[in-house]
């Protein structure tokens, strides 16, 4: 794919300035702190909200392990995608299919353009599920306090996934990732403010010693207790998926390393944003795990800033309105892609015409100048739409983040970079390496089949539990 300046205006390549890099290509101007911004903004989501309840299900032995398993492999095989970027020719491939094509090419590239669409897709349904939860949760939050606690309080979660959604088609309007920096750092001082509040929170129940709702276990929840052996089995299994999930910014890593300037060289400053966005989000990923553990055991609940905490109830409306302006912020990382992709391909097909391709200059107060695109207008509206109607006939949180999860993780952070690498390296057939590096894309498939099949378990309960369309 080509940026808009090369497709928009093919004689670009030939013009170097200050608004382009020595490519053609629109100038860029990222660094290490907007990448681990974006890190950050892409891997601390609604997935931390949900690690209490992950461990529970697997205790505090098999919980810990796969976490920080997961983080590594996640940071070595991001490592491996980040010497991608540039072939060995030296030309940039700004997409993971543009890298994907460079090394692997053949039927590969559409199999990862639609692991890697399908998974932002994905990812947005879930944010507008999940700004909504937090929302309700504010609502509830504020109707216990005026009425108590025994109160009957119904909110409907269906106004603020519309309300969402009006804010995302607004938003949507900004032309391209490379504009998204400072949507990323306000969401990385959310994820962190909400993060630490959960954890005092949670702090405080250990503290107290009362409050307490389960006990804790080596092996976590205990069948015959708290599940039937059945569940205990697909509750694991969804439980990896959810915290597969939590780390799941390796199909976004190649748009995010291609805001970065050209030097000092990208795939360097990727390895230490990576570092820094994987180390940053695990310390977090420890403290709201094992502590909300602590405090909830193993009735701790899907999303323990929502399910659990009413009181007090001005901090719980803060804490929910972080993690909304930091989904809002989220929402954006995942859907530019998509965006720029059915863009590009649409200008590519049809060059002549003037709806798809022409630009418009609008005075917008308080914003001054904007370029408005017809074709962008229309395209990125529908999309809101789309997912925000998705996602009010399937809001089920936890079964969507581990199915979300299990069907990224394998393609996009772990198969196509070890692939890659192997192709880069030209790392021998059936040499020690090869062979540990095909085994560990073996145990991650397994691990993948088995947290799809526990997730898609849970979707189907919960789908036949649902009333649509109620509070």
């Amino acid at each position: 794919m080509k940026s808009f300046d090369t497709v928009h205006n093919p004689s670009a390549v030939e013009y170097c300035g200050a608004n382009f890099d020595d490519d053609g290509r629109e100038k860029r101007t990222g660094t290490l702190m907007t990448a681990s911004a974006h890190i950050i903004t892409a891997v601390v989501g609604s997935g931390v909200l949900s690690l209490a309840w992950a461990i529970a299900q697997l205790g505090w032995v098999a919980g810990i392990v796969i976490l920080i398993t997961f983080a590594v492999i996640n940071y070595y095989t991001s490592t491996m995608l980040a010497d991608c970027y540039r072939s060995d020719t030296g030309t940039r491939n700004c997409t993971y299919m543009d890298v994907v094509r460079a090394y692997l090419g053949g039927s590969k590239v559409q199999l990862c353009g639609l692991a890697q669409y399908g998974c932002f897709v994905g990812v947005t349904i879930g944010y507008t599920i999940t700004s909504s939860i937090s929302l309700v949760a504010i609502g509830k939050a504020n109707c216990f306090h005026d009425k108590g606690h025994g109160a009957k309080c119904s909110v409907s979660s269906y106004p603020f996934m519309a309300a969402f959604g009006i804010v995302q088609t607004m938003l949507s309007q900004i032309p391209s990732f490379h504009k998204l920096s400072f949507l990323s750092i306000i969401a990385t001082v959310m994820s962190f403010s909400y993060a630490s509040i959960g954890i005092g929170l949670a702090m405080a129940v250990v503290a107290s010693g009362n409050g307490k709702v389960g006990k804790t276990g080596v092996t976590g929840t205990v069948v015959g207790v708290d599940v039937t052996a059945s569940d205990k089995i697909w509750k694991s299994f969804q439980a990896t998926g959810d915290i597969a999930f939590s780390y799941a910014y390796s199909s976004i890593l190649v748009e995010i390393q291609d805001t970065l300037r050209s030097s000092p060289p990208e795939n360097r400053v990727m390895k230490k944003a990576s570092l820094a966005g994987v180390s940053t989000t695990t310390f977090i990923y420890m403290l709201c795990g094992c502590i909300g553990y602590a405090a909830f055991g193993n009735k701790a609940p899907g999303d323990f800033l929502t399910d659990f905490f009413y009181e007090p109830y001005w901090l719980i409306d803060f804490a929910n309105a972080c993690i909304v302006l930091h989904l809002i912020a989220a929402y954006q990382v995942f859907a530019q892609p998509i965006f720029q992709f059915v863009e590009n391909e649409c200008k590519k097909a049809w060059p002549e015409n003037n709806f798809i391709t022409k630009e418009h200059s609008m005075n917008i107060p308080f914003l001054g100048k904007w370029r408005i695109n017809f074709f962008r207008l229309v395209w990125r509206t529908a999309y809101v739409i789309l997912t925000t109607v998705i996602a009010m006939i399937f809001p089920f949180f936890n079964s969507i983040l581990g199915l979300i999860g299990a069907a990224a993780f394998w393609p996009l952070t772990v198969y196509f970079p070890v692939e890659m690498h192997i192709s880069q390296r030209k790392i021998k057939k059936y040499s020690m390496r090869w062979i540990g590096l095909k085994l560990l894309v073996l145990v991650c498939l397994i691990v993948t089949l088995l947290a799809a099949i526990g997730s898609i378990v849970g979707l189907i309960k919960s789908v036949m539990a649902y009333r649509h369309f109620h509070s």
